[in-house]
């Protein structure tokens, strides 16, 4: 039982080494994850202004 505890300490900056770079990696894959949603929505509002952009253009030539 001498032997055990000297092994834990020995473990421990690991082990908080290991924690830290779960929570880094973590709020990466999270911020690339949201930064990807609001990529997609800002190219549907894009694709959706362009699309109204030329219905509004073919109606024009349309009724002259």
């Amino acid at each position: 039982m001498t032997d055990f505890w000297p092994a834990v300490y020995a473990l421990i900056p690991s082990v908080g080494v290991g924690i830290l770079f779960f929570f880094a990696m973590r709020a990466i894959i999270r911020s690339d994850r949201t930064e990807r949603l609001a990529m997609a929505e800002l190219d549907a509002q894009a694709d959706a202004a362009e699309r109204q952009e030329r219905a509004a253009q073919e109606s024009s030539t349309t009724s002259r």
